[in-house]
């Protein structure tokens, strides 16, 4: 059998399936495509593609549906990812260009992304154990109170309010100023623009370079944030479109039931994000059986990593009767805006 012509026939099945929902039979391949063979041909390229585990009859009827190792086929001969269209891309950086925070990004990124596909959107927020640290700020709240404040890379801040009582005199004076000045210099002289797991190393024997009057403030200030990042190591991740699954159908085998559990444990969807670490724009995809947990081996997965060195994955959950190219354009085009925005 002709390779070109049987794959013809899978993509054929395969777009018109996702389409319709229904099973595909020989007749109504020839009524939508182009083939350029006769009936009986097409009827025997379904009976080799069947053999091959490729497409199944779902019933006794004349149509067939495509497998999980027809769909990995059809995903791995797309010869490259349609790009959107200029007003869809012109849509998303409008809509991502308006966030005011990291957790606004975060919101209105799995929003978008449910509402382009279709689908479940699941993001995993950046790991501040995988971020760089861009600047530590030291504010002086009265004399005996201090706010702490790390910025990091991804535009995430966190804060800490220190008292300073028995510490230091006052903060507020001449001398309290110079001590939080020279506290700030060198906190940001060892931790600035290096990642948050390298600067606690560093920053952890600073309270050491410190004269007996200031040292105390050093190595409490120095503590606040090593608990901060303790605080933030438990990694998280955000669905929007969890509804979307109601409107598919019968796509789901048994029931949409198991979908909706593995969804609810947060650590199966960080280890199906946790895989994209690569330094490229690809985009992964899991389809059926290819999934480690039960639950999903009806759903297919489409992620792809975001932010500089892959900080973090996103990615849409759907049924395997998915509109792949779309999908995947629409989960490397949302990637892309958003790691511009945090490295900007």
């Amino acid at each position: 059998m002709n390779e070109d012509r049987r794959l013809s026939v899978l993509r054929a099945i395969v777009q018109d399936y996702v389409r319709t929902s229904e099973p595909v039979g020989s007749k109504s391949l020839l009524e939508r495509h182009q083939l350029g063979v006769s009936a009986a041909t097409v009827r025997n390229d379904m009976a080799a593609l069947e053999e091959e585990g490729l497409i199944s009859a779902p019933h006794t009827s004349a149509g067939r549906i495509p497998t999980d190792a027809g769909y990995r086929m059809f995903v791995d001969r797309l010869s490259s990812i349609k790009p959107l269209s200029r007003a869809e891309r012109a849509a998303i950086a409008q809509f991502l260009e308006g966030a005011v925070d990291l957790d606004d990004i975060v919101e209105r990124t799995v929003r978008l992304l449910a509402s382009l596909t279709h689908q479940v959107a699941v993001m995993q927020y950046p790991s501040l154990t995988r971020s760089q640290v861009r600047h530590i700020e030291l504010v002086p709240l009265g004399p005996q109170r201090l706010m702490l404040v790390l910025i990091v890379g991804t535009g995430r801040v966190e804060q800490r309010v220190l008292d300073t009582e028995d510490l230091v005199a006052d903060l507020t004076t001449p001398r309290g100023e110079q001590v939080v000045s020279d506290l700030r210099g060198r906190l940001n002289g060892e931790a600035a623009g290096r990642m948050l797991t390298e600067a606690a190393e560093r920053l952890q024997s600073l309270p050491e370079q410190f004269d007996p009057e200031s040292r105390e403030l050093a190595r409490r200030v120095v503590q606040a944030l090593d608990d901060a990042l303790v605080e933030e190591r438990e990694e998280r991740v955000v669905l929007a479109g969890t509804a979307n699954l109601a409107r598919v159908g019968p796509d789901f085998a048994l029931s949409i039931g198991p979908v909706l559990e593995a969804l609810e444990e947060h650590v199966v969807l960080l280890k199906l994000l946790g895989h994209i670490r690569g330094a490229d724009d690809s985009v992964v995809v899991s389809i059926g059986a290819e999934n480690p947990h039960v639950g999903l081996r009806s759903a297919s997965v489409v992620s792809t990593g975001y932010g500089s060195g892959r900080l973090a994955g996103l990615g849409v959950l759907g049924p395997t009767r998915m509109d792949y190219p779309t999908t995947m354009a629409a989960v490397r085009a949302v990637a892309h805006y958003v790691s511009d925005i945090l490295d900007s």
